[in-house]
């Protein structure tokens, strides 16, 4: 079990929840929590979502973690122009944040 900020995942029973609430994620968004929330705090770069998530190191665009990140804040109920969950690190990748950032170079 994972928990980071109010977020909980059960990876054994492929289960979310945000505060008491539980969010129905699909198989893919799931997959992109875990791999985020089980490295809290780092940074994991979208080869690395590529490997893990998807299966694959051959990708010319990463449109699809655009998608799958956007349909993720919105199901969590996170600000997907001010997120505080999932940022976005500029140039490097994407952090699951063990607390709500503050400064630039995120979003």
């Amino acid at each position: 079990m994972f928990e980071v900020q109010d977020v909980r995942l059960d990876p054994v029973s492929r289960r979310t929840w945000r505060g008491g609430d539980e969010v129905v994620l699909s198989r893919k968004e799931f997959d992109l929590v875990h791999a985020l929330i089980a490295r809290a705090g780092d940074i994991v770069t979208r080869d690395e979502l590529m490997r893990d998530v998807w299966h694959t190191t051959f990708w010319t665009s990463s449109k699809t973690i655009d998608v799958h990140l956007g349909w993720v804040r919105r199901k969590l109920g996170d600000d997907t122009r001010h997120p505080s969950l999932i940022t976005t690190i500029r140039g490097k990748g994407l952090r699951f944040e063990t607390h709500t950032p503050v400064g630039e170079g995120v979003s």
